[in-house]
């Protein structure tokens, strides 16, 4: 996945009185890639919800996750899917390999040179690491912010086409206050979209309404939230398809969060990239996207596409498997490998960090990057 700054040509003042159709009308939306940090023109009714004492926090929070150069690590994977990334390399899903897994990736030298943000899962946010050190606290002193999965996963969306709604609203404000005293200060939560099964309206609109209602009440906690509505890889479809569903989801979402009097300067959008569906047989270049699945390689020259020209946003990344897949291989879980699968994701994070200045060239990549990702169906 990748990111972008929306500006306030976008963003429009007095949202409740557009169409849905208007929050995308006369846009180039093909720019977007996977986190926003959206801004726009302040207005009266976009932060009704959000308690002062948050307001400046919240755009500071978006501004440094936002920083050129720089993106976001999303290590939160649940506890199961760690536990299939750990047998991928032979080893048993326990807390202590989970652990040492996570010193890894926190601790690698210099990794706050490209990384602004990492997404943690509930358990890492309360872990210590081998050494017995605050993940959190390693976070903050490479001058990485700290956030969280805050969702509560994809269950069956009844009266749909076999389609998911994300369930995690009940509990969320007082778990987001509890999050925020441990230290985290933005907040990720994933919905989907499937084209091969439509998308119904009810879908969609339970994917913007969810999104909306869990990003209102993230801020008024003072996590700024990530809004992901993720657009699922899975299909025979071309990139067009994929283009016209992005746009009718994202105009759904923009509305739903001016109804909730989302903050849009204090959020952090995060849209898949526009690509055709992974079993398309005509593929896209580059240069006609404008990260789920794709190999680490084209993830990266996606987001470098990207960076090419004047944007209207800041467009930078946030990837798990782009990030981390060669430097899980190289651990192997053995101690001795450590050093070496740290120097692996800087190489990856370095990668990624001239891709979202537009200087990355994909010289000297090695084979193992260039491999697909994409796992049909995937879940986290």
């Amino acid at each position: 996945m990748a990111t972008a700054t929306a500006s306030a040509s976008l963003l429009k003042t007095s949202p409740t009185k557009l169409d849905k159709c208007d929050w995308v009308k006369g846009q180039s939306l093909r720019q977007f890639s996977s986190v926003s940090v959206a801004k726009s023109t302040s207005s009266a009714s976009s932060s009704l919800s959000v308690k002062a004492s948050y307001a400046d926090e919240l755009v500071k929070t978006a501004k440094t996750i936002a920083s050129p150069g720089r993106g976001i690590l999303a290590m939160d994977e649940s506890n199961a899917t760690c536990g299939k990334r750990l047998a991928s390399i032979g080893l048993e899903n326990t807390e202590a390999n989970r652990q040492a897994y996570r010193t890894l990736l926190v601790s690698a030298p210099g990794l706050g040179q490209y990384i602004s943000g990492a997404i943690l899962f509930e358990e890492t946010l309360y872990q210590s690491t081998v050494e017995g050190k605050k993940m959190v606290d390693v976070l903050i002193e490479q001058n990485i912010v700290p956030g969280i999965k805050v969702d509560k996963g994809l269950v069956p969306l009844a009266g749909s086409n076999n389609e998911s709604w994300c369930q995690g609203l009940d509990g969320l404000a007082s778990r987001s206050a509890a999050y925020y005293q441990q230290g985290a200060r933005f907040a990720k939560w994933r919905t989907v979209v499937s084209i091969p099964n439509g998308p119904s309206a009810l879908a969609v609109k339970e994917a913007a309404w969810g999104l909306a209602r869990y990003a209102a009440i993230s801020q008024d906690n003072g996590l700024v939230p990530i809004v992901e509505p993720e657009i699922l890889l899975d299909g025979e479809h071309g990139i067009d398809r994929t283009f016209e569903v992005a746009k009718q989801v994202w105009a759904e979402v923009f509305f739903y969060l001016a109804e909730n009097n989302v903050m849009f300067e204090g959020i952090l959008l995060k849209p898949s990239m526009v690509t055709p569906g992974a079993e398309c047989k005509e593929r896209a270049t580059p240069e006609q996207f404008l990260s789920g699945g794709q190999s680490e390689v084209e993830a990266t020259l996606n987001l470098n596409a990207m960076n090419q020209a004047s944007n209207p946003w800041h467009v930078s990344f946030s990837y798990a498997r782009a990030l981390q897949n060669t430097c899980l291989k190289t651990w192997g879980g053995r101690t001795e490998n450590v050093q070496a699968a740290q120097e692996t994701l800087l190489v990856r994070a370095k990668a990624n960090s001239l891709a979202q200045l537009g200087k990355y060239t994909g010289e000297g990549e090695s084979e193992e990057a260039k491999e697909g990702m994409f796992v049909k169906g995937y879940t986290y």
